[in-house]
């Protein structure tokens, strides 16, 4: 069976459905199942926001040129609202986002802090307040940039050493995915949000400077700009203000990353990229393009690179990929009888092979390292493939552990 890394979804606990009788247990891959409820209908309450902000309870990551603080390998570092108030100030959303807007000025961005949830049944979950939904309960939690820059640079830099007293430290290389995998959720929310709204300070309508609105989930193009002064300034007619497209929501990438099995069903297609270490393969994968769907992209895609025509295309699961923001849809693929020669096609591969059931599932089991790591000393196997946090790692794992048994899964 694919590896499950948390319960997941208190729904999913002691899961005996009809769907998971008939397809499955539900696979929760690494950077996914995350336990904070979004509350994605009260990121522009402002009474809500500022509460949950400057709770006691309240938990903030932060992240350095979208590296997280650590406090050691698996471990997030947390921070409470005194750690950061030099950073945020004492009212760390600067208002409502009606207020904000009218006071906009792109000559002083404010921090970058987003909310991410709150998480049910804490120890430490308080009663908070809303505007128009009651009385909604759970700890809050924050991410906050902390790169030094612009005029908050200093108090950044001064909070970065506070942390490094504490023994925390910047995560460098997070793609080593050691992580616990609540944390990694809650890492993979932040860093995908922080990547975007720093690549999105400019509005693509007018190109005039815009403003992080709805607790850092969209960015609008003000009417004015205090541009350092004291009086607001109106600026140009936007086509963003007009109809429905007023607002500039976070980008998410589809991906379709595939295991595709050959007509007899004892062999799997892997490729690799000249940048891997030697002997590391993966399933294949790649975006999805405008008017595709996730099945024809994945008979695309597995042609494209590797010249191998597919037939039956069958969804596995999902996992979040915040690098920076890809979803990647997993699928399992079976190869048509003739259509199995491999040939580059579009050369982004350097190699494409087809490997046995038993190279696979012996290089899940001892040779499986995450990018960038050292493989395993005791394995000198023929193939190489990413860890157990990978969704690669899961579909290829799904597959020699009879994914496509015609047998109904219990």
């Amino acid at each position: 069976m694919s590896q499950v890394f948390r319960p997941g979804a208190p729904s999913l606990a002691n899961d005996d459905s009809m769907l998971s009788r008939r397809f499955g247990k539900e696979v929760i891959n690494y950077y996914s199942g995350g336990l904070l409820n979004r509350f994605s209908f009260l990121r522009g309450d402002a009474k809500f926001i500022r509460k949950a902000a400057t709770a006691p309870a309240a938990q903030f990551i932060a992240l350095r040129d979208l590296n997280p603080l650590i406090a050691d390998p698996k471990r997030l570092a947390f921070f409470g609202y005194d750690d950061v108030r030099p950073i945020v100030g004492a009212d760390p959303f600067g208002g409502s986002d009606e207020e904000r807007k009218r006071s906009f000025d792109s000559a002083r961005p404010t921090p970058l802090l987003l909310f991410l949830g709150l998480l049910p049944d804490s120890p430490k979950a308080v009663d908070l307040e809303t505007t128009s939904h009651g009385v909604v309960n759970g700890q809050p939690y924050f991410a906050l940039d902390v790169t030094p820059r612009g005029r908050f640079a200093e108090a950044a830099e001064a909070f970065l050493r506070q942390a490094e007293a504490k023994g925390y430290s910047v995560q460098t290389n997070v793609r080593t995915m050691t992580l616990h995998p609540e944390a990694a959720a809650i890492l993979a929310q932040a860093r995908s949000l922080i990547d975007w709204n720093a690549r999105n300070l400019f509005c693509a309508g007018c190109g005039n400077p815009n403003l992080s609105v709805e607790a850092g989930y969209k960015r609008v193009c003000p009417t004015t700009d205090l541009a350092g002064g004291s009086e607001p300034h109106e600026r140009p007619d936007c086509p963003t203000r007009h109809g429905v497209s007023n607002l500039c929501f976070p980008r998410t990438d589809p991906t379709m990353i595939a295991a595709v099995v050959s007509s007899d069903g004892r062999r799997v297609l892997l490729g690799r990229q000249s940048r891997w270490p030697p002997k590391w393969h993966s399933t294949l994968a790649g975006f999805l393009e405008p008017g595709e769907s996730i099945e024809d992209s994945v008979r695309r895609e597995v042609w494209e690179e590797a010249g191998v025509r597919v037939g039956r295309v069958v969804i596995h699961s999902s996992q979040p990929w915040p690098y920076p923001a890809s979803l990647m849809i997993g699928a399992v693929a079976q190869a048509l009888p003739d259509g199995e020669d491999i040939a580059l096609l579009d050369k982004e591969l350097e190699a494409a092979r087809w490997f046995t059931f038993d190279e696979v599932r012996e290089a899940l089991n001892n040779g499986a390292s995450a990018f960038g790591d050292p493989a395993p000393e005791a394995y000198s196997g023929p193939l190489y493939v990413p860890p157990s946090q990978a969704i690669a790692h899961q579909l290829l794992r799904a597959v020699v552990d009879g994914y496509m048994d015609p047998a109904p899964k219990m």
